[in-house]
């Protein structure tokens, strides 16, 4: 772990309310006609309006893209690049959760370079000049506004990630305030989505560094402390507050030291009977967990302090065993679906959801364990 090298988002302001004063940020970047991109629930709900509001008294010409869907198709893409192109935009703001956040990076690259969507998928293959970019998250998990990756479901059905460090974002906003009506669910799944990348980086077998480990522990904990009252008080800002910070912080590990089999796994269960990322991760975490555990014992050992896994279990000593135990009490308190069978997966669908999961392998190489094709099947048939 002696050499390594660490890169993120360059800028990031915490501050509620920023993200009704974003002219002056933007001007920075000499942005004239900024591209929001965004999906329809939330401007339906209203949470944009006092962003655009302020944009446009202070004389952007701003045009919104609201078409964005969750796992983003690559029609979708070319959607908002094709809007982005017709209004002259020089800029793009993401505003809400990782499918809007990664498609507004995929926009701010592909309208300015003329590049190719289906030649950039892979790791370092996306090159080019992109206009300005500021990301908004309206959740607290995917930490999409401080990665370099972007996740786009291909027609087949198959996810595929564009992954180059143009595409981090200039300046990342978080504003507490746009986090306090999420829904106890979507505050569930994307806070266990956050809690996955800080182990996955933790456990990581590459490019796990000081600085990845000493990110993803404070997410941990700061992620484990107050996730239970965000789903069950979503108007305690503290405690939103600090969910968008333990999400950002995991983003950055995850960025450096990448993500595994939980990931790896959860991708085909998004892509094939479109379960929410976060909630795909939840229903495979606990047997990845298990599988890993031989292998991952010590990080795990020193995971169970961030988690307070004494406090959860009946274990009274930090290990390896109590941290998967205490994981699994903490799934088990959201609320959430708990087999894949009560998302339509059936036994029949497994052998297609393993293939499509070992075609993953820019993850997989990451776990703690390889990972061959009964053994995937194995894992799927525990969480069915």
């Amino acid at each position: 772990m002696s050499n390594f090298s660490f890169e993120t988002t360059p800028r990031v302001i915490c501050a509620d309310g920023e993200s009704e004063r974003l002219g002056d940020l933007i001007r920075e970047f000499g942005v004239n006609r900024p591209l929001v991109v965004t999906d329809r629930g939330l401007v339906n709900a209203g949470l944009l309006e006092p962003m655009l509001a302020s944009l446009r008294t202070m004389g952007f010409d701003v045009t919104v893209f609201a078409d964005v869907l969750p796992d983003p198709p690559a029609s979708c893409v070319e959607a908002a690049v094709a809007i982005a192109l017709a209004s002259q935009a020089d800029g793009v703001i993401g505003f809400g959760g990782g499918s809007s956040l990664d498609v507004a990076k995929l926009v701010a690259l592909l309208s300015r370079s003329g590049k190719s969507l289906d030649a950039m998928y892979g790791v370092g293959l996306a090159v080019g000049p992109r206009w300005p970019l500021i990301q908004v998250p309206t959740t607290a998990g995917t930490g999409s506004e401080v990665t370099p990756i972007a996740i786009v479901t291909t027609a087949s059905g198959e996810k595929q990630g564009v992954v180059s460090r143009v595409l981090y974002p200039d300046v990342a906003v978080l504003d507490a305030t746009l986090t306090v009506g999420l829904p106890e669910r979507v505050t569930a799944m994307t806070g266990i989505d956050a809690m996955v990348h800080a182990i996955e980086a933790y456990t990581s077998r590459h490019r796990k560094n000081v600085l990845s480990d000493t990110l993803a522990m404070r997410a941990l904990r700061l992620l484990s402390d107050h996730l239970g009252t965000a789903i069950e008080h979503g108007a305690d800002l503290a405690a939103r507050r600090a969910m968008l910070q333990g999400s950002m912080l995991a983003g950055m590990a995850f960025a450096n030291a990448p993500v595994g089999a939980v990931h790896a796994l959860a991708y085909p269960l998004g892509g094939q009977f479109h379960v929410p990322h976060g909630l795909s991760n939840a229903l495979v975490l606990l047997p990845v967990l298990e599988f890993n555990l031989p292998e991952a014992e010590a990080s795990y050992r020193e995971l169970s302090d961030a988690i307070r896994a004494s406090e959860r279990t009946w274990h009274r000593s930090a290990s390896g065993r109590a941290f998967v135990d205490a994981m699994a009490t903490i799934v088990g308190e959201l609320g959430l679906e708990r087999t894949l069978g009560e998302v339509g997966v059936i036994e029949a669908d497994l052998p297609g959801l393993a293939t499509d999961a070992l075609k993953v392998q820019r993850l997989l190489v990451n776990n703690p364990r390889d990972v061959n094709y009964d053994q995937a099947l194995a894992l799927y048939r525990e969480a069915l």
